[in-house]
Formats: C-alpha cells, structure tokens, sequence
C-alpha cells in the first residue's frame, strides 16, 4: 500500500484527472450541440469513472462474515439503488409517443413547405377534388338538373381554400399550441404550471408587460431583454437561442399572439429589462 504522502499526491492527481476529463467531456458536448441535461450528465460520469479509479488504490476494508456481511451487502445495494432513482427522478422523463407527436407537428409543416411536401399536398388535393366531383355526378344523375346549382355551391364550398375551409384556426389556441410543443413550461410558469425550477419568469402579466412585437424580438433574440431579479439566468444564458431556426415566421406569430393574451395582474410577473 502506498505511503500516506504518496497516496495524498495520488488522490490529486486521479482527481485532476476526473476534472480535466469533465472538461474535455463538457466541452465536446456543447461543440456537438448536446442539451445541458446531457452535459450535466457526462460531468457526472467523469466523476463516476474518478471515483471507481480512486478505489483501485484505497486500501482493503476489514473483513466482513456472515449476518454482518449480508447485512452490509442489502444496505449498500440499497444506498446505490437509492442513489440512481433520485438521480433518475430529477432528470426529465420523456414519452415516446409524445415526443414522436412533437416531431411530427415540427417535421410536417417543414416538409410540407419543400417542393416535394408542396406536390405530395397537390396530388392529395387532386385526389379529394375528384372523389368530390364523382360523388356530385352521382347526385346529378339521381336528381336531375332542378338542383344542379345547389349542388355546384356545396362542391365550391367544400374545395379546398371554398367558404367552408377559410378559417385558419384560432391564433391563441394555436399559440398555446406551440408554448407546449417547444416546452416553454420547462423555464415558465403559467397558471401555476410549469417551471419547477427558478429558470425563467412567470408570463401570467407578460401581456400587460410587453408589446407583441417586443415579445417576438425576445422569441427571435433572447438577449434582447432580461426580467428583473433574473440576472443570473440570463448571464448563463438559460434561454435557448434556437427559435428562429427552429420555428416558422407564421409559428412564432401564433406563439406571440398567446403570449399577448396573459394579462393576469394578479399574479406578479418580472419587469422586462431591455439590453
């Protein structure tokens, strides 16, 4: 075994290594553009691995036998079980299908915007228009021509872009839509959901507070304003500057046009700062 001193410079240098290791690991995640959860979880790994290392040199426990030896064995086994849950616990907990319904409703409008997306809508289109004429020949043939043009305003009217098809959805609704798929409740509060962990303000008085087009020019550039009393959130940078790529122009307007709505005064909501 080594000597005490030895050992002491022996404990520094394995945990040098564990944090030049950290570092590295840190490092490459971040150039890789992996999300903070996962960097968090490489440091620990690094440390983990450390720790193990440290433990090859440390000298033998006393020996253990019978009662005491199982004992001994069930409560470390319990310590590390508990260990491993509450980490677990803490970290957030995905979904598949509901992941999988998030990409679908980024991915599509996407793909639908690309030249092949534009003739895959086309054909369908085609497709929808001729089982609606066929369905009004039909109708034809078994009417007669008295009713010929009452059944030409119901075919206008249920073409795509006809009477019937003109409303584009609720902006507000589609808003909160897009609060929940881009997970903003992570970070916010509203209504008292979301935000478990201090990383943004509550938003219930945000409407009040800004102007939609100041809210939009936060959505596009994060480090355009700061809330007050969150000037450590926003020196590290917790808000993602992702959404200008990540979202449509018509995306963020819906997302905007929800925000404006929240005007709960009620409820206090930090003053936005500008930078």
């Amino acid at each position: 075994m080594p000597a005490p001193k030895s050992l002491l410079s022996l404990l520094v240098s394995r945990i040098a290594m564990g944090a030049v290791a950290a570092i590295v690991l840190v490092i490459a995640a971040r150039l890789m553009h992996f999300p903070q959860v996962f960097q968090i979880m490489f440091v620990l790994y690094a440390f983990l691995g450390t720790l193990v290392y440290i433990l090859l040199d440390a000298p033998p426990v006393t020996r253990v036998d019978g009662l005491k030896a199982i004992v001994a064995l069930v409560a470390f086994y319990a310590v590390i079980s508990g260990v491993f849950v509450a980490g677990a616990s803490i970290l957030p907990q995905y979904d598949p299908q509901v992941e999988k319904g998030k990409i679908d409703k980024i991915v599509k409008p996407k793909m639908a915007a690309t030249e092949k997306g534009k003739v895959e809508e086309l054909l369908k289109r085609t497709d929808e228009l001729t089982a609606q004429s066929h369905a009004i020949l039909k109708r034809l043939e078994s009417l007669g021509g008295a009713q010929v043009k009452e059944i030409e305003a119901a075919a206008k009217g249920a073409q795509p872009g006809g009477p019937k098809a003109a409303g584009a959805g609720d902006l507000v609704a589609l808003g909160k839509e897009q609060y929940d798929l881009q997970e903003c409740y992570n970070c916010h509060k509203v209504g008292g959901k979301g935000g478990l962990k201090k990383r943004g303000p509550h938003l219930d008085n945000v409407g009040n507070l800004m102007k939609p087009e100041e809210l939009k020019e936060k959505i596009l550039n994060p480090r355009a304003y700061m809330a007050e009393g969150f000037e450590k959130e926003f020196n590290k940078k917790l808000m993602p500057d992702k959404y200008k790529e990540l979202m449509s122009d018509q995306e963020i307007d819906q997302l905007v046009a929800y925000l404006a709505t929240l005007k709960d005064s009620a409820v206090e909501t930090p003053k936005p700062i500008k930078k």
